[in-house]
């Protein structure tokens, strides 16, 4: 061990070794929070940011009192490890963050020791919520794509003979001496062309993506735009941008695709005094298509209406699943097989009586302009 050390302390200076637990620390996907003998949050990482919804400029400096202002029991567990310098780990804490949310969490308090006096605490803080959320998500993964490809391959057999109908009606037209019989053809030929379309729909989401700088906010005042052309009443949609997100490399027409169908689905669920709200914002250290990813943009739309009937609420980005009447329920199907073919997701979440449909999609490195 001594060897090893003395080899490492030969290749790196202090300062090269400082740099790369820096970098470390920061990169870590569990949060550490580090307070010093006042009981003052001397350091954050990213994923502690991003876990406490707050950025380490509001909370460096802090004490556990205010960092869990409605959560003592930190408090009392920091105060107790410097007191007895004993490692103590706790499962299942439920702590309330700046928004109001609460959240189950795991939590190890680590004393750091200089002569054998504790001098820090290390807290380590993993969302038990977490765990639970990525075995939902990949259990519908697996349900979704297995249902993606199944009506994928059903759209192929459908579409192979409509042309031929479609035909075959075109040419009934023309024999026909009875002239009334012309509006069967036409409701054959109408009907064809309404299916193929239909089928069109669900297999457009396997399109491969064309991708290009754009700019996400450029994207939602698009879609806001001809949604508020296209709705025959006054529609209240709040926007909350974060004017700190990039540009990213998307497919344009894909994403306004997807953000299209999702606030269709908002404006669908909403009455004349119900509202819309589209925001932004940036994420650290989060988990996408079991990668974990640095940055990320999520689009939140959010409405206040009724939200997604219990009874299909956990097959509601599957094929041919809508809770409205007349509905295809391809729209948040191919919002989503569109997001994933970015590398992101759509979550759904029914919370505090408002519905959250949010787009996580990871800003590669190099992405951002």
């Amino acid at each position: 061990m001594k060897h090893a050390l003395k080899e490492c302390n030969n290749k790196y200076t202090m300062t090269q070794l400082e740099e790369r637990a820096v970098r470390i620390f920061d990169h870590l996907a569990t949060a550490v929070l580090l307070f010093d003998e006042k009981l003052h949050l001397v350091s954050i990482n990213s994923a502690g940011e991003n876990l406490l919804s707050l950025s380490s400029k509001r909370l460096l400096g802090k004490t556990p009192g205010e960092v869990w202002p409605n959560t003592p029991f930190f408090t009392d567990a920091i105060k107790n490890s410097f007191q007895f310098a004993t490692t103590r780990i706790e499962r299942g804490i439920e702590m309330q963050l700046i928004n109001q949310n609460t959240i189950k969490v795991d939590c190890i308090f680590t004393p750091l020791l200089i002569d054998e006096v504790t001098k820090e605490i290390l807290v380590e803080l993993v969302s038990a919520d977490a765990f639970v959320r990525v075995m939902q998500e990949f259990n519908q993964e697996t349900v979704q794509k297995a249902a993606k490809e199944s009506v994928q391959g059903m759209a192929h057999e459908i579409k192979n003979p409509l042309g031929g109908i479609r035909g075959a009606a075109q040419l009934m037209e023309k024999e026909l001496d009875d002239k009334s019989l012309l509006e069967y053809t036409k409701i054959i030929i109408n009907e064809s062309d309404r299916l193929r379309n239909f089928v069109d729909r669900m297999m457009a989401a396997n399109t491969h993506p064309v991708k290009s700088e754009t700019n996400i906010h450029e994207i939602v005042e698009y879609v806001v735009s001809i949604i508020s052309a296209e709705s025959s009443r006054n529609l209240n949609i709040q926007k909350d941008y974060d004017p700190s997100i990039p540009s990213i490399f998307a497919d344009r027409e894909q994403l306004i695709q997807a953000v299209l169908n999702l606030l269709r689905n908002a404006v669908q669920a909403t009455k004349e005094d119900e509202s819309i709200l589209i925001r932004t914002r940036i994420q650290r250290q989060i988990t996408i298509q079991n990668k974990l990813n640095r940055l990320a943009v999520q689009i939140d739309i959010i409405d206040n209406g009724p939200g997604i009937p219990a009874e299909i609420e956990s097959g509601v980005f599957y094929p041919m699943v809508t809770g409205h009447a007349g509905g295809t329920g391809l729209g948040l199907s191919i919002a989503q097989q569109l997001i994933q073919s970015h590398g992101g997701k759509i979550n759904y979440e029914r919370k505090e009586n408002c519905t959250y449909f949010s787009i996580l999609f990871p800003i590669e490195h190099g992405n951002a302009k």
